[in-house]
């Protein structure tokens, strides 16, 4: 009988040490599971991290998307991260008379070339917005289709043969609050307020305090925008604003130029006024003064060269297939932007527009 008790002893002993031995390795193999599926959701966090730093981060690129709100710094144009910057692109011509011209195959076109930004030149007479207020609806729809192509876009009160802006000043306050409260959380719209002030104005009597009325508007409702202000004889006198610049830390100036007409004296008179003042050459062409008149290629280049070593930023004029020599397009082509309808003026332009 005592060998019997010693028998079962031993066999539980056994079976107790058995079943120690499972329980220990149900509970190393569960451990080990509940390990292995920390390192799997390790893993799994690491690749969402990574999936969703992709999503947010931007490839470096000459849009909105990456660049962001503009600012300036030391009188030249830089992007949020402080980074140098330059804007090139394309002014419509008067879009009471080539609206259709401006739409989204265009726009696309123009970005894939390199363009960045476009200009909207709505007249202020000529049929323009005084006449025509429902322009501005064609201006707005305009400035959404730039905005969803990530480029910047300028909104220009075209004023031309009204020569004086002040004539106007009523109609501009009124339209630069319209616009700049619809776009107030839009950091790639660009406000030029006064194209080419001309004829019997100067800087202090007419420019000067038309500009400071309407920048008191837009700063009502966007304090930091870039707004671009003319320059009298049409936007060619820098060196009267340079003497006596507006106070705001994100005004600049606006340079015209027309290769067959402004040579050496005024990209002299530019240099000057880079000194004390941002300028942004918000119109130019490779005719003459008046759209036409020859292309001249070897001062355009001059010019050129000028306009990136002083890396400034630039518009051309203009979007049409008008019968002018300043013309983007080739007579006749129905305004459709493609290699086969770039004028002589266009194929310069478009080369420049490649260039990095």
């Amino acid at each position: 009988m005592e060998k019997l008790n010693k028998i079962i002893t031993v066999l539980a002993l056994i079976c107790f040490i058995f079943l120690i031995g499972v329980i220990t390795y149900k509970i190393g193999t569960i451990n080990g599971r509940k390990e292995a599926l920390r390192e799997k959701n390790k893993v799994v966090s690491k690749q969402n991290k990574k999936v969703k730093k992709e999503e947010t981060e931007v490839k470096k690129n000459i849009y909105y998307s990456y660049n962001g709100k503009l600012n300036l710094k030391d009188k030249k144009i830089v992007n949020k991260n402080g980074e140098s910057f330059q804007l090139k692109g394309i002014s419509s011509h008067g879009i009471q008379w080539f609206k259709e011209y401006v739409n989204d195959d265009n726009i696309k076109t123009l970005k894939k070339y390199g363009a960045n930004v476009f200009r909207i030149a709505m007249y202020t007479e000529e049929n323009g917005y005084t006449v025509n207020k429902s322009l501005k609806n064609d201006a707005f729809k305009m400035m959404d289709l730039v905005i969803k192509n990530d480029m910047y876009v300028i909104i220009d009160w075209h004023i031309l043969s009204d020569g004086d802006p002040l004539k106007h000043l009523n109609e501009s306050k009124e339209f630069f609050d319209e616009v700049s409260k619809k776009y107030k959380d839009y950091d790639n719209v660009i406000y030029e307020i006064c194209n080419e002030p001309n004829g019997n104005v100067t800087w202090d009597n007419n420019v000067r305090p038309y500009a400071k009325e309407v920048l008191s508007v837009i700063r009502k409702n966007k304090k930091d925008a870039i707004v671009i202000v003319g320059t009298p004889t049409w936007s060619q006198d820098v060196d009267k604003a340079a003497e006596h610049p507006l106070n705001d830390d994100y005004v600049m100036y606006s340079l015209h130029f027309y290769s067959g007409t402004h040579t050496s004296w005024l990209r002299d008179r530019a240099k000057e006024a880079l000194n004390k003042i941002p300028i942004f050459v918000s119109e130019w062409g490779v005719s003459d003064a008046s759209g036409n008149g020859g292309v001249y290629l070897d001062e355009a280049d001059k010019w050129m060269s000028f306009i990136n070593e002083n890396n400034l930023s630039w518009v051309n004029w203009s979007l049409t297939d008008k019968n002018e020599s300043s013309a983007l397009l080739k007579e006749n082509t129905n305004g459709v932007v493609n290699d086969n309808n770039l004028s002589e003026s266009g194929k310069y332009i478009i080369n420049q527009l490649k260039k990095k």
